[in-house]
């Protein structure tokens, strides 16, 4: 039986910035999605737009980011408690690195409330530059301060509507490869997939969002994963670089390119709009 679709609250909105956010592509990616939906999964989350567009009464959110996934279990089961620890935060640079280096003692780290390490990835995402989540090779938030005068730490309002999205709907959260998530699903799901892109030049190329990277190898077994998606007659719908390996790898899918502006480089003059492939599996 298909979820009831639940009035949307305009109000639940992304509450962290990621790289290759969606937001600014709803309008374009909405015509594209299936006119009806029961079981939604976007096993690649990061910010979340799609979800919160959508607000679909059945879920399964995955990202293998556990930072990210574990802000989102804490918004969903102690929202009061969140707001009251981001109080606590101060827009400083001394504050900023004290905080960031949290993570620097794994011991120390894990001994921290869940609350806590949400309301340090929300106030490093808001207070640093330019909202870039980035970690090393060693798993280490290593972003500097943004040096922004008033950032919007604390944003009630739309932490306490995803709250209450979050606790009156079906939502399985998890962290763990995209693959088991999609082998995971039940008949007549819909999947949007929203993964690393493939770089579009040598010096384009961001995996940062978790340790582990995400090369061309990973990029085909996405590909195969989705070929699975259809032989189970799965509908999905990807976005992703429109590079000539994408559209090689996607070439027996429908294809559709929209404009898209890159937010995230070190150089602002670069930040210009880009080509992105949206490929799915239904007309």
């Amino acid at each position: 039986m298909a979820a009831k679709r639940t009035k949307r609250d305009r109000k639940a909105v992304p509450i962290v910035k990621w790289v290759g956010g969606k937001r600014q592509l709803l309008s374009a990616l909405d015509p594209l999605l299936p006119k009806r939906i029961r079981t939604y999964c976007e096993p690649f989350v990061g910010g979340g737009a799609m979800l919160f567009h959508l607000q679909p009464d059945s879920a399964y959110v995955n990202d293998v980011n556990p930072e990210l996934i574990n802000l989102y279990e804490v918004i969903r089961d102690d929202v009061d408690s969140l707001l009251a620890e981001l109080e606590t935060f101060r827009n400083e640079p001394d504050f900023f690195y004290a905080v960031r280096d949290w993570d620097r003692d794994p011991q120390a780290y894990a001994a921290l409330s869940r609350v806590k390490r949400a309301a340090r990835v929300i106030y490093l995402n808001k207070t640093c530059y330019n909202g870039l989540f980035r970690v090393n090779s060693a798993g280490e938030f290593n972003t500097p301060f943004g040096r922004y005068k008033n950032p919007s730490i604390v944003n009630e309002s739309a932490l306490r509507a995803v709250h209450r999205y979050f606790t009156s709907a079906d939502i399985r959260f998890s962290c763990t490869d995209y693959a088991e998530v999609l082998e995971s699903l039940p008949p007549h799901s819909f999947v949007y997939l929203d993964p690393p892109y493939d770089p579009v030049s040598d010096t384009a190329n961001f995996t940062g969002y978790a340790k582990a990277g995400f090369g061309r190898e990973e990029q085909i077994r996405l590909r195969e994963c989705c070929d699975a998606l259809n032989r189970r007659k799965i509908r999905f719908m990807l976005s992703n670089s429109a590079t000539p390996f994408i559209l090689e790898q996607y070439r027996n899918y429908h294809v559709t390119l929209v404009s898209a502006r890159r937010a995230v480089n070190s150089d602002p003059g670069k930040r210009g709009p880009v080509q992105e492939a949206v490929i799915r599996n239904y007309e």
